[in-house]
């Protein structure tokens, strides 16, 4: 979670901008202030497992992100937490598994589906990417980054870039990006996990 909240800091700027063209111009501010009071939680309590973990940082997301992200992202990282349950350890099909059931409980929460132009389009075929090979992080990287830049030619059909018809087209979806940012954190950790180096 600390990586993810540095990556997105990093994009803040980025996501504000891409939310400006068809959304509320805060979703960088948002998720910036939302992941900064959860990895101040989990700094706090220190939870014992991965999925206390998660369903830690996703009760504060709900609580401090405005708008509509707190509660999906929130949701990703309650469900794929409790999917996880109390065990310390976990390999990556199980978290693959965790992922699949948060992205499916966000996908009910909004009454979404892949291609709407929202953050399943990267959140989908990320989940679908990782294990499929021997660099599963990297893999599900790559498929949420690509699932993000597809959303560019969608007219959304959820969410409030919905409104806007068919100039929702040519824009990235910002939540598709900020969940690329999620991936490519899991990518980047899972490599210093495993070659001692940073990414």
């Amino acid at each position: 979670m600390s990586a993810v909240s540095a990556a997105v800091d990093r994009e803040a700027d980025r996501l504000t901008e891409l939310d400006s063209a068809i959304g509320d111009a805060d979703h960088g501010a948002n998720m910036r202030r939302g992941l900064t009071a959860a990895v101040a939680s989990l700094e706090e309590e220190t939870p014992s497992s991965p999925g206390a973990v998660l369903a830690l940082a996703g009760r504060r997301l709900i609580s401090t992100v405005g708008g509509a992200s707190g509660p999906l992202y929130g949701t990703l990282l309650r469900r794929a937490g409790k999917a996880l349950g109390t065990e310390e350890t976990v390999d990556p099909g199980r978290l693959r598994e965790a992922l699949r059931a948060g992205v499916e409980a966000v996908a009910q929460l909004g009454s979404a589906a892949r291609g709407d132009k929202t953050m399943l389009d990267a959140l989908y075929p990320a989940v679908e990417a990782l294990g499929d090979s021997g660099d599963g992080f990297g893999a599900a990287r790559r498929a949420a980054e690509e699932g993000a830049a597809a959303t560019v030619p969608m007219r959304a059909r959820r969410g409030r870039a919905s409104y806007l018809g068919e100039r929702s087209v040519g824009h990235q979806d910002p939540g598709a990006t900020s969940s690329a940012l999620f991936f490519a954190a899991l990518a980047d950790t899972a490599n210093t996990v495993a070659t001692g180096e940073p990414a």
